[in-house]
């Protein structure tokens, strides 16, 4: 073979000593075929060593190759092969060379072999440019796709499912998992597992420790924090340090670790069970560039999760609160015991309706105010629980009364309330009050037992002079103690007329207050004498109100509404103090004076103290001093009244029960509070005559033998005639009381009758 010179030509690709390592050959080769200008028949051989074998690529050699003589040839010259073939050495010695052999008709000689390959492989390098660029363009679109996934409504399976098929459109892998790995607890879960060989796979949120799957390549992938890549039965031989075999081996299988801050996070590994070669440095560097991004897309999603996990809580909490909020609002506005809506809700409803009337005058309304007849006997006879579910059935009977939108609400105590909409005149409000009223005819039956009660119901229309909710039930509130008054049971429409005299009774609070203040309410006294001989015994302190128009008003004309302006118990105290600064000059030592107590003053707790502490600063000894109660005192709260009365006899004043006889309880009151004195209501006393026998002097007769038995007084109330002083001094009552022995007088007036006397 002879060889040919060499000719002026291209310049020759850098590094032929690096491409003459096997796996460089195969590459120029495949990259020659690749770009199309290798033409048929043509390929390149080469030997890396002295004794190696030739190899060829991409195809064979058309003629049997003499390896001694190719390594002969030298290094840029060509030379005829046998069997219409020539060989160019590319480059080497005789003990590494490469060469292009060809046949003799492509005239590839050592003029064109060096522009050839130039060519080629600027022309491989500009596809493999593009390559790169189109390449670079779906990593590029892989990572906003996985961007977009990561703040996407995907839940994180459907999301971990997505990453996997953009990582298939990388590179192969249809067998993907990720694993994420936390180095606080050495353990690992693996999130997302897709594998055709092993389909059978643990629930992605268990959690194992890193020692269970210990010796596994994705156990020394996490451990050694470096890429594998290769067949499963090389890289365990390649490895060291323990080894398991988890699942089918793989012909390729690339996996690399994910790290942050210096510490391993995860691990993605995709593998091919068919074919080997599969993965090459470019998939690795690619599969660990797209891994982070995969993992930091987990870590927003799993923050996402979070986040929305401590959303849904909050919105769980505010939920719960708004219901907490809306049962505290409801019970703040409903009655505990029916129900019903509360004063407070009512008033509200009443504000609203005002405001509504007052943009249109046609929407009128009526307020019908409902109170129990009879409740506090029912109450007292059968006990409290009985009484409560009396006035549960009656709120049922009440609320069934009623149409859209009226409403009908508790007030307290037996008082109730309606509101009635769409009102044109009183016919239908009146309607209203008689279906009311009707409702409670039948018995309601509690436990065996038949309760019958009533109502009494005051009727108020809105008017344009109503300025406030309080008015209008003030209103509806005097036409229902009109109904009281005349005997109850029935209903009372609030009119001009009582529109009169609910003004006079409101510029009577006024007058009252001035009253107060200039300290016009005076004690009056009405003696309690002997029957036997008329000596007085004690007085009564009568409460009088000396006004500068009207004169000298007794408490009827004023108290009630005292006591509904919330003045009554400072003008008792004023009384009191009046009382004591007159005792000294009024009294002698063996004598004393009863003073008027209402049920009010035993709420605030502190009567007993407040009154020994007013004696003792007027010098005024306890025993000088009684109290007198009635018998609704002891209703309201007999336990605290039984204990302040028991106090008051510890420091010597004695209390008396007032009005006996006209409550519902009074026989079981005198076992069961310590009175010193009992004072037989009028009602008892009107028509006595001496010797006669009555039903009323039977009664008489034997509550003072009661008393008298238990240890108490007995003064018999409301004497005026000589037979009736008589009677009951006859019955064995030794003190009396009444117009017949001396009217209530001023306390001049007794001071100058005890000066009289004296």
């Amino acid at each position: 073979m002879e060889p040919v010179p060499p000719a002026a030509s291209a310049p020759v690709p850098p590094d032929w000593a690096s491409l003459l390592q096997a796996d460089g050959m195969h590459a120029l080769a495949a990259r020659l075929d690749a770009c199309g200008d290798l033409p048929p028949g043509t390929t390149l051989a080469w030997s890396v060593a002295p004794a190696a074998p030739v190899q060829v690529a991409p195809r064979p050699a058309v003629v049997p190759l003499d390896a001694h003589a190719l390594a002969s040839l030298p290094s840029g010259t060509s030379a005829p092969l046998g069997g219409n073939a020539i060989a160019s050495k590319l480059a080497g010695d005789d003990t590494a060379w490469a060469v292009l052999v060809a046949t003799a008709d492509l005239a590839l000689d050592a003029a064109t072999w060096r522009p050839f390959v130039a060519n080629a492989l600027e022309k491989d390098r500009l596809r493999q440019a593009v390559a790169s660029l189109e390449q670079a363009e779906r990593v590029q679109r892989a990572l906003y796709e996985i961007t977009e996934m990561a703040g996407s409504d995907l839940d994180m399976p459907a999301m971990l499912a997505g990453l996997h098929r953009i990582v298939g459109r990388l590179m192969e892998a249809e067998n993907f998992f990720i694993a994420l790995y936390d180095a606080d607890s050495d353990s690992i879960r693996v999130i997302y597992f897709a594998d055709t060989a092993d389909e059978d796979w643990q629930d992605p949120d268990a959690i194992d420790p890193m020692s269970q799957i210990e010796g596994s390549l994705t156990w020394h992938l996490i451990r050694g924090a470096q890429p594998l890549m290769g067949a499963t039965e090389v890289l365990y031989r390649q490895l060291s340090g323990p080894l398991s075999v988890i699942g089918p081996g793989a012909a390729d299988w690339l996996g690399v670790p994910v790290s942050s801050g210096g510490r391993v996070r995860a691990a993605l590994v995709v593998q091919s069970y068919e074919r080997a070669g599969v993965y090459t440095p470019v998939e690795r560097e690619l599969l660990a560039y797209v891994g982070t991004h995969i993992v930091t897309a987990i870590d927003r999603k799993h923050a996402f999760a979070r986040l929305e996990q401590q959303r849904r809580e909050l919105a769980q909490q505010i939920e719960v609160r708004q219901y907490v909020e809306q049962r505290l609002q409801h019970e703040v506005m409903h009655d505990a015991l029916t129900g019903l809506p509360n004063r407070a809700y009512l008033r509200e409803h009443l504000a609203r309706a005002m405001a509504t009337q007052a943009r249109d005058p046609t929407q009128r309304f009526a307020v019908l105010f409902l109170d129990l007849d009879r409740f506090k006997v029912i109450n007292d006879s059968v006990g409290h629980l009985v009484g409560d579910e009396l006035l549960r059935t009656v709120a049922r009977r009440f609320s069934d009364c009623l149409r859209p939108p009226d409403i009908v609400a508790r007030l307290g105590g037996d008082e109730f309330a309606v509101i009635m909409h769409g009102v044109d005149g009183s016919d239908g409000p009146v309607r209203l009050a008689q279906r009311l009223i009707e409702s409670l005819r039948e018995p309601v039956r509690v436990d065996d037992k038949e309760l019958f009660s009533g109502a009494s119901v005051g009727i108020a229309l809105s008017s344009p002079s109503h300025t406030a909710p309080e008015e209008l039930l003030r209103d509806a509130d005097i036409a229902m103690y009109r109904v009281k008054e005349k005997g109850r049971g029935g209903f009372e429409l609030f009119d001009e007329r009582l529109h009169r005299q609910a003004m006079d009774l409101l510029a009577m609070e006024g007058d009252l207050r001035l009253a107060l203040a200039r300290g016009e309410c005076l004690p009056y006294f009405q003696p309690v004498v002997r029957l036997a001989d008329g000596e007085v015994a004690g007085y009564e302190a009568l409460m009088r109100w000396r006004h500068p128009v009207r004169g000298v008003l007794a408490p009827g004309a004023f108290l009630r509404v005292a006591e509904a302006g919330g003045m009554l118990e400072a003008l008792d105290w004023q009384l009191y103090e009046s009382v004591c600064r007159a005792v000294p000059t009024l009294l002698r030592d063996d004598q004393y004076v009863h003073l008027n107590v209402s049920p009010r003053h035993f709420l605030a707790g502190d009567l007993d103290a407040r009154l020994l502490a007013l004696l003792q600063r007027h010098g005024v000894r306890p025993s000088q001093v009684r109290i007198e109660i009635t018998e609704d005192a002891l209703i309201d709260n007999p336990e605290r009244v039984g204990a302040c009365i028991d106090r008051l006899r510890a420091a010597g004043v004695f209390t008396a029960l007032d009005d006996f006889g006209t409550g519902y309880s009074s026989m079981s009151y005198l076992h069961r509070f310590r009175f010193h004195t009992i004072k037989l209501d009028r009602s008892f006393i009107t028509g006595l005559v001496p010797g006669a026998t009555s039903v009323a002097s039977s009664v008489v007769r034997a509550v003072i033998d009661l008393s008298h038995a238990l240890g108490m007084d007995v003064v018999a109330e409301g004497i005026e005639t000589g037979d009736e002083r008589a009677a009951v001094a006859e019955l064995g009552c030794v003190f009396g009381q009444g117009y017949l022995f001396a009217r209530p007088a001023p306390t001049e007036a007794c001071i100058a009758a005890v000066d009289a006397e004296a």
